[in-house]
């Protein structure tokens, strides 16, 4: 048995009860982290506010138009990332998250070069982020990859917004 195991990224995964389970319960574990750590705690899924709910719920039409990447290890899901259609030159990535048990495994980085990959195909001139400032870590990773912290384009207390040219 190895520490890494093999990590395969499916992008946009078929609509089977099985992507459609995993992927709906890492975006359920992602919000529910996301709320604690912003001090508004929810008991589940069902109290989220509306939007993030929505994407829990049926995640294939909250991200109709964007490209929805899924990590697995064999047949279980263990990260996510949603790459935005393009817009103006430019895609964002949301949603990156990875199971805390397979943490550690390079997942995270390999989700990220799959939708830079993703978004360099589509013609896109930068993609950015954002990401809350307590997510040292997540902040880490980017500056890694090349994301620098840009000027705000969203005005909620706590946010780093990143960007990186293709």
């Amino acid at each position: 048995m190895t520490d890494h195991p093999e990590v395969v990224v499916v992008r946009s995964p078929g609509r089977t009860p099985a992507a459609e389970a995993g992927l709906a319960a890492l975006l359920a574990d992602y919000h529910l982290r996301t709320e604690a750590e912003k001090g508004e705690a929810v008991a589940d899924v069902d109290s989220l506010p509306d939007r993030y709910r929505a994407e829990v719920l049926d995640p294939w039409t909250a991200f109709a138009d964007d490209v929805v990447l899924v990590a697995r290890v064999a047949d279980t899901a263990v990260g996510c990332l949603v790459v935005t259609a393009p817009a103006d030159g430019r895609s964002e990535i949301k949603r990156l998250w990875t199971d805390p048990a397979f943490r550690g495994r390079g997942i995270a980085s390999r989700l990220l070069g799959e939708a830079l990959a993703q978004a360099a195909e589509h013609g896109v001139d930068s993609v950015r982020l954002s990401v809350w400032r307590w997510r040292t870590g997540a902040i880490a990773l980017y500056e890694r990859l090349g994301f620098t912290v840009t000027e705000s384009w969203d005005g909620r207390d706590q946010l780093v917004c990143m960007q990186r040219k293709l």
